[in-house]
């Protein structure tokens, strides 16, 4: 892009905030409640899915015994205590959507975190940091499928295409990249592959307002 976005939609769990590590936690003494055993490869492989789609893979890889919604209330009442604790936000982060806003950008949240977390997440940000909010729970279809993305642009007033996507994990860049949205990557959990209007970089501290939608 030439000329600033006309938006930039951010990613939440492991873009915004390093929340991955509370999630992960969640999943173990779930599993090891039942008697069973998870894994870092387990862990890994739901980084960015759908809550309900992570509840059915802890279902069928941790021999849980629970309905799915029964799974995702769980993860999310433990995540949410965590984050009460202390938020752990991504370098950078912050400042960026301070700067962001001053520069009359504005911004979109598109997480799959259902909204009773993600809420907990924005009490912790200037009202009206984000002008429009897509949630997991709230979708007919999570990423990686570009519904998420469509719908945050479409809240705002725009096209996908003259938005910038901030993500870290594949299955969100999918979903971002489906939807038509330039795509600035961040690997955090998982790594990120280079192409045609995904530009990866290490930290959000390497970017600022002016610089986002050079690529």
């Amino acid at each position: 892009m030439s000329v600033a976005p006309a938006a930039v939609l951010w990613d939440m769990d492991g873009t915004l905030v390093d929340t991955e590590p509370y999630w992960f936690a969640a999943e173990y003494r779930l599993v090891e409640s039942f008697g069973n055993t998870w894994s870092e490869e387990h862990a890994h492989a739901v980084v960015g899915f759908d809550l309900f789609d992570t509840a059915a893979y802890i279902i069928k890889h941790g021999g849980v015994d629970l309905k799915p919604k029964a799974v995702v209330d769980y993860l999310l009442d433990s995540v949410i205590q965590s984050c009460q604790e202390q938020l752990p936000w991504r370098p950078g982060a912050r400042e960026l959507l301070h700067e962001l806003r001053a520069a009359d950008i504005p911004c979109a949240l598109v997480t799959m975190s259902w909204r009773r977390f993600a809420e907990a997440v924005l009490a912790e940000l200037p009202e009206g940091t984000f002008a429009a909010t897509v949630f997991g729970d709230e979708v007919t279809h999570g990423k990686p499928h570009p519904e998420p993305y469509i719908a945050a642009a479409a809240q705002l007033g725009v096209h996908p295409s003259q938005c910038v996507a901030i993500e870290d994990s594949p299955t969100g860049v999918a979903s971002a990249h489906a939807a038509g949205c330039v795509v600035i990557g961040v690997p955090n959990m998982k790594p990120l592959n280079d192409a045609d209007g995904i530009r990866i970089i290490s930290s959000l501290t390497e970017i600022n307002a002016s610089s986002l939608w050079m690529t």
